[in-house]
């Protein structure tokens, strides 16, 4: 299997290094900066004999070096700075990723690609349109990162081991995102049968605000330990074929009562991308929250 990043950041160059160790697949590391993707691409390879991968990664500009790619990343874009919201990043990111996935397809026949560019709704949506893949296809990574805070947030104010607590976060990657309390659970009892509504609110409050918390300790751009790792966990279940449910942004067609934008919702994750969308049964308030945020995509998308 062949896996194409694009962008060497921060973002791009660590989910590089987290598939490449974890011996998923061959890398191609894409950037405008070819010398940045080369030299990351080098530095990579030459821990394969100290970690005993066995996988290779070459880096560039010229997107020939993608051709039949399987897999494709987009993490190319504009990172957000201390006090401004992802949805800031809306037309500066529009033209990057409508120019990558416009391209990605001129080398790969039916790639899947994978977003993770800012705000990642939209994106994944420009991604699908200008690639012209079949939706299933085409998966925006948000949700596992946002559930994976709030597993950390809801651990730590109940003081409870990570592995006791399984969080679900639905809706957009930004300001409407939707903590599904219904749905998450701690010692495998939902928070609405075992936390009070202030300790909820506080885990909810906490959650939306995680990102904007990271960029303000980091000073310039934003997270990539824990967004490669969302990457890394919807490839893995792509590779294996593992029919993983994870949270991720997907094109919906009457799902939740939604039409026409990507928003992130529970898929089946297999071989060939979104095997199956999950409707879960929501509280009139978390359905309320969810149609607020298609809104919220949906008005950019017209804005753009």
């Amino acid at each position: 299997m062949k896996i194409t990043i694009v962008g060497a950041g921060n973002v791009g160059a660590t989910c590089a290094m987290r598939l490449l160790e974890g011996d998923l697949a061959d890398i191609v590391l894409i950037d405008i900066a070819e010398g940045i993707a080369c030299g990351k691409a080098e530095d990579m390879m030459d821990a394969a004999s100290l970690l005993g991968h066995t996988r290779n990664i070459i880096g560039g500009s010229d997107y020939e070096l993608t051709k039949e790619s399987d897999i494709v990343v987009i993490t190319a874009g504009f990172a957000r700075k201390p006090g401004m919201t992802r949805e800031e990043l809306l037309t500066k990111n529009a033209a990057v990723v409508g120019d990558i996935s416009s391209k990605i397809t001129q080398y790969s026949k039916d790639p899947i690609i994978i977003v993770v560019t800012n705000p990642l709704d939209v994106m994944s949506y420009l991604a699908w349109k200008n690639s012209k893949l079949n939706k299933r296809k085409v998966i925006g990574m948000a949700g596992s990162l946002d559930s994976s805070r709030m597993n950390l947030i809801t651990s730590r104010i109940l003081n409870k081991d990570l592995a006791d607590v399984d969080s679900l976060v639905l809706g957009t990657h930004g300001e409407t995102m939707v903590p599904v309390s219904s749905h998450s659970k701690v010692d495998g009892v939902s928070f609405d049968s075992s936390l009070s509504k202030d300790i909820i609110s506080k885990i909810i409050d906490k959650t939306k605000a995680r990102g904007a918390e990271i960029v303000s300790y980091l000073g310039s751009g934003s997270a990539y330990y824990a967004p490669s790792a969302g990457v890394y966990r919807i490839v893995r279940a792509i590779v294996e074929d593992s029919q993983e449910i994870l949270p991720c942004s997907c094109l919906l067609e009457g799902e939740y009562g939604i039409d026409g934008i990507f928003l992130g919702v529970p898929a089946q994750i297999g071989r060939d991308g979104v095997s199956e969308i999950i409707e879960l049964s929501l509280s009139d308030t978390e359905s309320t929250l969810l149609k607020n945020a298609a809104d919220s995509v949906r008005s950019k998308l017209e804005n753009l």
